[in-house]
């Protein structure tokens, strides 16, 4: 992939940059209020780096899941404040992705300066499976700009406008956060220093079937946590109460086990788990033995003994990767196991990687240093399909 550096001199030059700035809001009464500001943190290198080259440089992004057209809800508005702060300058603001207000604040711009525009998901355009529609906004978008730099890693698995379309109509490069997320995630996937652990939690085992499948014949260990944990109990047999259970993929799970056992690979599941009246805070909960769940409780965190297995297995490890908490960890009753998971990839010798989503959120919201993990991912869906082995189409158009 080229870089920044092979697109030459920027000075005055239209930089468009595709950032992942899709932060969780908090609606209340006086204003929208971001509560994890992490990838705006990111993306700021890559935007800092343009504008002292004194370029122009045009920041697009999305939030949330609008329906192809305007939502103040989902307004990138509350960004463009939290993202002077962190540059230390002034940033414009068009109400619009490439109407009026997008050309004449792109027209505006002076060396050195840098503007962000509204939602790209208020344009049908940006989303659409129809090439020839994606295609148009993608030209409008290009439009803007002179070069186009590709740092958003969070939506490089999606074949997008401003991900996939624009990079073709523009001379392009990729900015410093997606070369960055490559690179680890290759370490992971080509030649990583072994032992090799995988830990995998959050709440489905169908949001991780493929990178399941991919890592069983690379990883020497498999951890279990989370939600998706009472699947794998239950395939081996186990009363899970009224846990979250994927019954139609028991058969699957059963399959990974058996593979897994032929392959000599280990796989770790929770010897004991909070089970709780009900999915709440203050519900009433004990710690039961992992093949003891009552039938009228419902398993929302690993227990103590499985914090301290979980500890053990992770202790010799050289390369780690991880995606998806051990528990709720949203609510403080059910937090525990999943603190203790963070805490021991810090305190392991291994490159630990934190894989973008709820891991990367929890990370953050139980009040731990971001630097003493390896890598924090700002893309667990775009992380997780490259673990699968999946063609990225955002990094795909960056290599040809």
């Amino acid at each position: 992939m080229k870089t920044i550096d092979d697109l030459g001199d920027l000075r005055g030059r239209r930089v468009l940059v595709r950032s992942d700035l899709n932060v969780p809001l908090d609606h209340a009464e006086h204003g929208a209020t971001i509560t994890d500001d992490g990838r705006i943190r990111a993306s700021v290198p890559t935007i800092r780096r343009l504008a002292d080259a004194g370029a122009r440089v045009v920041v697009v992004a999305h939030l949330g899941r609008p329906k192809g057209a305007p939502d103040e809800k989902y307004s990138l508005r509350p960004v463009v404040g939290r993202m002077a702060e962190l540059l230390g300058q002034d940033v414009a603001f068009a109400t619009d992705t490439v109407g009026a207000s997008a050309r004449q604040v792109v027209a505006g711009l002076a060396d050195g300066d840098v503007a962000i525009l509204e939602n790209l998901r208020f344009n049908a355009g940006e989303t659409s499976k129809d090439d020839a529609v994606r295609g148009a906004f993608a030209d409008e978008l290009a439009a803007l700009a002179d070069v186009f730099v590709s740092d958003g890693f969070g939506v490089v698995h999606r074949k997008q406008a401003s991900v996939y379309d624009v990079a073709q109509r523009l001379p392009h490069a990729a900015g410093g956060l997606v070369l960055a997320e490559v690179e680890v995630l290759r370490r992971l996937t080509v030649d990583p220093q072994r032992p090799y652990v995988v830990v995998l939690g959050g709440s489905k085992v169908s949001d991780k079937l493929g990178v399941i499948d991919n890592l069983l014949a690379k990883a020497d260990r498999l951890v279990i946590g989370g939600g998706m944990v009472f699947t794998f109990l239950a395939a081996q047999g186990h009363e899970v109460g009224t846990s979250l259970l994927e019954a139609d993929q028991l058969e699957v799970v059963k399959e990974y086990l058996s593979r897994a056992a032929g392959l000599g690979v280990e796989v770790v599941l929770p010897v004991d788990v909070v089970a709780a009246t009900a999915f709440a805070a203050d519900a009433e909960h004990d710690v039961v033995a992992a093949d003891a769940i009552p039938a009228d409780r419902m398993g929302l965190d690993v227990g103590p003994e499985t914090s301290k297995l979980f500890a053990t297995k992770l202790a010799d490890a050289r390369t780690v990767f991880w995606n998806g908490p051990a528990g709720v960890f949203e609510l403080e009753p059910y937090s525990h196991g999943t603190r203790a998971l963070a805490q021991a990839l810090i305190d392991s010798d291994a490159f630990t990687v934190v894989g973008g989503g709820d891991s990367a959120a929890a990370v953050r919201r139980l009040g731990f240093d971001e630097k003493a993990f390896g890598h924090i991912s700002t893309g667990g869906g775009a992380s997780l399909e490259f673990l699968e082995g999946k063609t990225l189409p955002g990094i795909a158009v960056l290599e040809s």
